[in-house]
Protein backbone atom coordinates (compact mmCIF):
# COMPACT_ATOMS: atom_id res chain seq x y z
CA UNK A 1 0.00 0.00 0.00
CA UNK A 2 1.30 3.66 -0.79
CA UNK A 3 0.76 6.88 0.72
CA UNK A 4 -1.82 8.17 -2.44
CA UNK A 5 -4.10 5.35 -1.95
CA UNK A 6 -5.08 7.27 1.27
CA UNK A 7 -6.56 10.32 0.26
CA UNK A 8 -9.95 11.30 -0.51
CA UNK A 9 -12.30 13.74 -1.53
CA UNK A 10 -12.19 16.31 1.37
CA UNK A 11 -13.32 19.55 2.67
CA UNK A 12 -12.76 21.71 5.52
CA UNK A 13 -16.34 21.80 6.29
CA UNK A 14 -16.50 18.26 7.17
CA UNK A 15 -14.98 18.79 10.39
CA UNK A 16 -17.01 18.92 13.09
CA UNK A 17 -16.13 22.12 15.40
CA UNK A 18 -18.16 20.96 18.46
CA UNK A 19 -19.40 18.01 19.88
CA UNK A 20 -22.56 16.83 19.97
CA UNK A 21 -24.95 18.01 22.88
CA UNK A 22 -24.78 14.37 23.91
CA UNK A 23 -21.93 12.52 23.74
CA UNK A 24 -23.62 9.35 22.63
CA UNK A 25 -25.80 10.85 20.29
CA UNK A 26 -23.43 11.23 17.52
CA UNK A 27 -24.25 9.49 14.51
CA UNK A 28 -22.59 5.96 14.19
CA UNK A 29 -21.99 4.04 10.97
CA UNK A 30 -21.61 0.43 10.86
CA UNK A 31 -19.99 -1.37 8.66
CA UNK A 32 -19.52 -5.09 7.96
CA UNK A 33 -17.01 -6.53 6.58
CA UNK A 34 -18.34 -10.12 6.00
CA UNK A 35 -21.77 -9.01 4.10
CA UNK A 36 -19.94 -5.54 2.83
CA UNK A 37 -23.01 -4.05 4.36
CA UNK A 38 -23.29 0.25 5.56
CA UNK A 39 -25.69 0.84 8.06
CA UNK A 40 -26.67 4.69 9.67
CA UNK A 41 -27.64 4.64 12.99
CA UNK A 42 -27.20 6.70 16.39
CA UNK A 43 -24.24 5.71 18.38
CA UNK A 44 -25.77 4.91 21.52
CA UNK A 45 -27.31 1.93 19.63
CA UNK A 46 -24.07 0.60 19.81
CA UNK A 47 -24.82 -2.28 22.22
CA UNK A 48 -27.52 -3.70 20.29
CA UNK A 49 -24.54 -5.12 18.27
CA UNK A 50 -23.47 -6.90 20.90
CA UNK A 51 -24.02 -9.21 23.86
CA UNK A 52 -23.66 -10.58 27.38
CA UNK A 53 -19.93 -11.46 27.98
CA UNK A 54 -18.66 -9.55 24.88
CA UNK A 55 -15.81 -7.29 26.03
CA UNK A 56 -15.06 -3.40 24.84
CA UNK A 57 -11.29 -2.34 25.68
CA UNK A 58 -11.15 1.27 26.21
CA UNK A 59 -8.04 3.30 26.59
CA UNK A 60 -8.23 5.33 30.12
CA UNK A 61 -5.48 7.91 29.92
CA UNK A 62 -6.74 11.27 30.64
CA UNK A 63 -5.42 14.56 28.61
CA UNK A 64 -3.45 17.11 30.90
CA UNK A 65 -2.82 20.90 29.74
CA UNK A 66 -0.45 21.04 27.67
CA UNK A 67 -0.40 23.79 25.65
CA UNK A 68 1.01 27.22 27.31
CA UNK A 69 1.84 30.66 25.80
CA UNK A 70 3.92 32.92 27.32
CA UNK A 71 6.70 35.66 26.08
CA UNK A 72 10.62 35.24 25.56
CA UNK A 73 13.20 37.31 27.53
CA UNK A 74 14.54 40.39 26.56
CA UNK A 75 12.42 40.63 23.41
CA UNK A 76 8.90 40.12 24.78
CA UNK A 77 8.16 38.01 21.69
CA UNK A 78 4.76 35.83 22.14
CA UNK A 79 5.91 32.01 22.06
CA UNK A 80 3.62 28.90 22.43
CA UNK A 81 5.03 25.77 23.76
CA UNK A 82 3.37 22.61 23.58
CA UNK A 83 4.47 20.68 26.39
CA UNK A 84 4.98 16.80 25.09
CA UNK A 85 6.79 14.57 28.20
CA UNK A 86 7.96 15.03 31.24
CA UNK A 87 11.75 14.33 31.14
CA UNK A 88 12.60 14.39 34.50
CA UNK A 89 10.92 15.38 37.34
CA UNK A 90 13.32 16.31 40.01
CA UNK A 91 15.21 18.36 37.43
CA UNK A 92 11.85 19.80 36.25
CA UNK A 93 12.96 19.02 32.51
CA UNK A 94 9.99 18.45 29.53
CA UNK A 95 10.09 17.91 26.11
CA UNK A 96 8.41 20.55 24.29
CA UNK A 97 7.46 21.79 21.05
CA UNK A 98 7.94 25.64 20.48
CA UNK A 99 6.24 28.22 18.08
CA UNK A 100 7.69 29.76 16.19
CA UNK A 101 11.09 27.78 16.85
CA UNK A 102 13.26 29.96 14.71
CA UNK A 103 13.92 32.67 17.43
CA UNK A 104 14.42 30.18 20.62
CA UNK A 105 18.21 29.45 21.25
CA UNK A 106 20.07 27.31 24.06
CA UNK A 107 20.17 29.12 27.31
CA UNK A 108 17.07 31.89 26.10
CA UNK A 109 14.86 32.01 29.25
CA UNK A 110 10.88 32.19 28.48
CA UNK A 111 8.46 33.22 31.01
CA UNK A 112 4.66 32.49 31.17
CA UNK A 113 1.75 33.68 33.37
CA UNK A 114 0.74 37.02 35.17
CA UNK A 115 4.14 37.89 37.57
CA UNK A 116 6.21 35.49 35.66
CA UNK A 117 4.74 32.44 37.69
CA UNK A 118 6.64 30.30 35.47
CA UNK A 119 10.13 30.47 34.38
CA UNK A 120 11.87 28.36 32.13
CA UNK A 121 15.41 27.97 30.09
CA UNK A 122 15.87 26.12 26.67
CA UNK A 123 18.65 23.78 27.43
CA UNK A 124 18.74 21.45 24.12
CA UNK A 125 17.65 22.16 20.86
CA UNK A 126 16.79 18.67 19.98
CA UNK A 127 14.81 19.02 16.39
CA UNK A 128 13.86 22.00 14.33
CA UNK A 129 10.76 22.61 16.38
CA UNK A 130 11.04 20.68 19.44
CA UNK A 131 13.09 22.14 22.35
CA UNK A 132 14.24 20.64 25.99
CA UNK A 133 12.62 23.27 28.75
CA UNK A 134 13.80 23.11 32.71
CA UNK A 135 11.30 24.95 34.53
CA UNK A 136 13.07 27.18 37.48
CA UNK A 137 10.77 26.48 40.04
CA UNK A 138 12.50 26.61 43.90
CA UNK A 139 8.82 25.26 45.22
CA UNK A 140 7.25 21.95 45.84
CA UNK A 141 6.97 19.59 42.70
CA UNK A 142 3.27 19.64 43.81
CA UNK A 143 3.23 23.53 43.40
CA UNK A 144 5.23 23.26 40.33
CA UNK A 145 2.72 21.30 38.86
CA UNK A 146 -0.31 23.62 39.88
CA UNK A 147 1.38 26.15 38.55
CA UNK A 148 1.84 24.39 35.13
CA UNK A 149 -1.58 23.21 35.07
CA UNK A 150 -3.40 26.62 35.93
CA UNK A 151 -1.43 28.39 33.29
CA UNK A 152 -2.23 25.41 30.56
CA UNK A 153 -4.41 25.00 28.02
CA UNK A 154 -6.84 22.00 26.75
CA UNK A 155 -4.53 20.47 23.63
CA UNK A 156 -7.60 21.26 21.20
CA UNK A 157 -5.64 20.27 17.89
CA UNK A 158 -5.83 24.07 16.56
CA UNK A 159 -7.53 22.28 12.97
CA UNK A 160 -10.50 21.62 15.18
CA UNK A 161 -10.71 24.97 16.28
CA UNK A 162 -8.44 28.05 17.00
CA UNK A 163 -9.85 28.77 20.48
CA UNK A 164 -10.33 26.66 23.16
CA UNK A 165 -13.23 26.88 25.35
CA UNK A 166 -13.97 26.37 28.87
CA UNK A 167 -16.58 23.25 28.24
CA UNK A 168 -13.67 21.65 26.02
CA UNK A 169 -12.20 20.91 29.34
CA UNK A 170 -14.36 18.41 29.91
CA UNK A 171 -15.36 17.64 26.78
CA UNK A 172 -12.08 16.91 25.04
CA UNK A 173 -11.89 14.30 27.70
CA UNK A 174 -13.58 10.54 27.95
CA UNK A 175 -15.63 10.38 31.49
CA UNK A 176 -12.95 7.43 31.97
CA UNK A 177 -9.59 9.37 32.06
CA UNK A 178 -7.88 8.11 35.01
CA UNK A 179 -3.92 8.35 34.24
CA UNK A 180 -2.69 11.30 32.73
CA UNK A 181 -0.33 11.94 30.32
CA UNK A 182 -1.59 12.40 26.62
CA UNK A 183 -1.73 15.52 24.62
CA UNK A 184 -4.62 14.56 22.63
CA UNK A 185 -7.73 12.52 23.49
CA UNK A 186 -8.66 8.76 22.38
CA UNK A 187 -11.56 10.13 20.27
CA UNK A 188 -13.57 6.96 20.20
CA UNK A 189 -14.20 7.20 23.65
CA UNK A 190 -15.37 10.40 23.83
CA UNK A 191 -18.83 9.06 22.31
CA UNK A 192 -19.12 7.14 25.57
CA UNK A 193 -21.77 8.17 28.20
CA UNK A 194 -22.33 7.18 31.99
CA UNK A 195 -25.77 6.44 31.28
CA UNK A 196 -24.33 4.08 27.95
CA UNK A 197 -21.71 2.51 30.18
CA UNK A 198 -24.77 1.42 32.65
CA UNK A 199 -26.67 0.21 29.57
CA UNK A 200 -23.67 -1.89 28.62
CA UNK A 201 -23.35 -3.06 32.38
CA UNK A 202 -26.87 -4.19 32.53
CA UNK A 203 -26.47 -6.19 29.15
CA UNK A 204 -23.74 -7.94 30.91
CA UNK A 205 -20.88 -6.14 28.45
CA UNK A 206 -17.51 -5.90 30.07
CA UNK A 207 -15.65 -3.08 30.05
CA UNK A 208 -11.55 -3.58 29.95
CA UNK A 209 -9.37 -0.64 30.34
CA UNK A 210 -5.70 -0.38 29.00
CA UNK A 211 -3.53 2.93 28.56
CA UNK A 212 -1.70 4.38 26.14
CA UNK A 213 -0.64 8.22 25.98
CA UNK A 214 -1.13 9.50 22.85
CA UNK A 215 1.79 11.70 21.75
CA UNK A 216 1.69 14.56 18.92
CA UNK A 217 3.10 11.97 17.24
CA UNK A 218 -0.10 10.23 16.50
CA UNK A 219 -0.91 13.42 13.82
CA UNK A 220 2.70 13.17 12.54
CA UNK A 221 2.92 13.46 8.81
CA UNK A 222 3.43 10.97 6.32
CA UNK A 223 5.93 11.65 4.15
CA UNK A 224 7.25 8.75 2.34
CA UNK A 225 5.08 7.28 -0.22
CA UNK A 226 6.18 3.88 0.57
CA UNK A 227 4.93 3.33 4.17
CA UNK A 228 7.05 0.69 5.36
CA UNK A 229 9.63 3.60 5.39
CA UNK A 230 7.49 5.61 8.15
CA UNK A 231 8.35 5.75 11.22
CA UNK A 232 6.19 6.30 14.23
CA UNK A 233 7.23 8.57 17.22
CA UNK A 234 6.94 6.14 20.81
CA UNK A 235 4.00 6.17 22.65
CA UNK A 236 4.01 4.65 26.54
CA UNK A 237 1.48 1.66 27.02
CA UNK A 238 0.32 -0.08 29.90
CA UNK A 239 -2.02 -3.26 30.35
CA UNK A 240 -1.89 -5.05 33.63
CA UNK A 241 -1.85 -8.99 34.61
CA UNK A 242 -5.75 -8.87 35.47
CA UNK A 243 -6.88 -7.02 32.20
CA UNK A 244 -4.81 -9.32 29.94
CA UNK A 245 -5.73 -12.18 31.38
CA UNK A 246 -9.55 -11.27 31.59
CA UNK A 247 -8.93 -10.44 28.13
CA UNK A 248 -8.16 -13.32 27.11
CA UNK A 249 -10.73 -15.35 28.73
CA UNK A 250 -13.01 -13.78 26.32
CA UNK A 251 -10.88 -15.11 23.77
CA UNK A 252 -10.87 -18.05 24.94
CA UNK A 253 -14.55 -18.09 25.35
CA UNK A 254 -15.32 -16.96 21.57
CA UNK A 255 -17.19 -14.00 22.78
CA UNK A 256 -16.10 -10.61 21.04
CA UNK A 257 -13.54 -8.05 21.95
CA UNK A 258 -14.18 -4.95 20.74
CA UNK A 259 -11.33 -2.21 20.68
CA UNK A 260 -12.47 1.49 21.05
CA UNK A 261 -10.37 3.30 19.11
CA UNK A 262 -6.84 3.16 17.17
CA UNK A 263 -5.17 3.66 19.86
CA UNK A 264 -6.41 0.41 21.74
CA UNK A 265 -5.89 -1.54 18.48
CA UNK A 266 -2.03 -0.59 18.66
CA UNK A 267 -1.73 -1.12 22.00
CA UNK A 268 -3.72 -4.48 22.35
CA UNK A 269 -1.06 -5.14 18.60
CA UNK A 270 1.66 -4.52 20.72
CA UNK A 271 1.02 -6.87 23.66
CA UNK A 272 0.71 -9.96 21.53
CA UNK A 273 2.23 -12.90 22.79
CA UNK A 274 2.74 -16.72 21.04
CA UNK A 275 -0.95 -17.81 20.59
CA UNK A 276 -2.69 -15.02 19.98
CA UNK A 277 -3.18 -13.87 23.68
CA UNK A 278 -2.14 -10.86 25.15
CA UNK A 279 0.54 -10.07 27.94
CA UNK A 280 0.37 -7.67 30.66
CA UNK A 281 3.03 -4.14 29.12
CA UNK A 282 4.80 -1.46 30.66
CA UNK A 283 6.35 -0.02 28.45
CA UNK A 284 6.65 1.57 24.69
CA UNK A 285 5.18 1.00 21.44
CA UNK A 286 6.27 2.95 17.68
CA UNK A 287 3.94 -0.02 16.08
CA UNK A 288 2.67 1.35 12.49
CA UNK A 289 -0.07 -0.91 11.34
CA UNK A 290 -1.01 -0.39 7.86
CA UNK A 291 -2.43 -3.00 5.16
CA UNK A 292 -1.80 -5.98 4.94
CA UNK A 293 -1.78 -6.84 8.39
CA UNK A 294 -3.31 -9.89 10.48
CA UNK A 295 -5.17 -8.72 13.53
CA UNK A 296 -4.69 -10.86 16.28
CA UNK A 297 -6.91 -9.77 19.10
CA UNK A 298 -10.02 -7.50 18.61
CA UNK A 299 -12.96 -9.10 16.56
CA UNK A 300 -14.54 -5.31 16.16
CA UNK A 301 -13.27 -1.36 16.31
CA UNK A 302 -15.03 1.54 17.24
CA UNK A 303 -13.14 4.65 15.36
CA UNK A 304 -13.76 8.36 14.25
CA UNK A 305 -13.71 9.64 10.81
CA UNK A 306 -10.21 10.17 10.30
CA UNK A 307 -8.04 12.98 7.57
CA UNK A 308 -7.12 11.83 4.55
CA UNK A 309 -3.47 10.25 4.49
CA UNK A 310 -3.15 9.93 8.56
CA UNK A 311 -2.11 6.98 10.28
CA UNK A 312 -5.48 6.38 11.99
CA UNK A 313 -6.87 5.94 8.55
CA UNK A 314 -4.44 3.38 7.24
CA UNK A 315 -4.75 1.26 10.11
CA UNK A 316 -8.65 1.29 10.08
CA UNK A 317 -8.79 0.27 6.22
CA UNK A 318 -6.13 -2.39 7.54
CA UNK A 319 -9.04 -4.05 9.64
CA UNK A 320 -11.91 -2.74 7.67
CA UNK A 321 -10.68 -3.78 4.03
CA UNK A 322 -9.14 -0.63 2.26
CA UNK A 323 -11.87 -1.05 -0.50
CA UNK A 324 -15.08 -1.07 1.90
CA UNK A 325 -13.43 1.73 4.52
CA UNK A 326 -13.04 4.30 0.83
CA UNK A 327 -16.45 3.13 -0.04
CA UNK A 328 -17.67 4.44 4.00
CA UNK A 329 -15.34 7.17 3.49
CA UNK A 330 -17.41 8.08 0.42
CA UNK A 331 -20.78 7.29 1.97
CA UNK A 332 -19.96 9.59 5.09
CA UNK A 333 -19.43 12.71 2.77
CA UNK A 334 -22.48 12.08 0.60
CA UNK A 335 -24.58 11.49 4.80
CA UNK A 336 -22.87 14.58 5.73
CA UNK A 337 -21.39 12.55 8.47
CA UNK A 338 -18.70 14.71 10.62
CA UNK A 339 -15.17 13.94 10.34
CA UNK A 340 -12.83 14.38 12.87
CA UNK A 341 -11.72 14.60 16.85
CA UNK A 342 -15.59 15.86 18.08
CA UNK A 343 -17.21 13.74 15.07
CA UNK A 344 -19.30 10.78 13.96
CA UNK A 345 -18.03 7.44 14.56
CA UNK A 346 -17.79 3.84 12.75
CA UNK A 347 -18.30 0.05 14.35
CA UNK A 348 -16.42 -2.09 12.19
CA UNK A 349 -17.81 -5.65 12.71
Amino acid sequence: MKLSQYGYDFAPEMLAKYPTDNRDESRLMVIDRKTGTIEHRIFKEIIEYFDENDTFVFNDTKVFPARLYGNKEKTGAEIEIFLLRELNRDLRLWDVLVDPARKIRIGNKLYFGDDDLLVAEVIDNTTSRGRTLRFLCDGTYEEFKEALFKLGETPLPKWVRDKVEPEDAERYQTIFARHEGAVAAPTAGLHFSKHLMKRMEIKGINAEFITLHVGLGNFRTVDVEDLSKHKMDSEQIMVDEATAERVNATKRSGRKIVSIGTTVMRTLESAVSTGGMIKAVDGWTNKFIFAPYDFTVADAMVTNFHLPYSTQLMMVAAFGGYELTMEAYRAAKAEGYRFGTYGDAMLIL
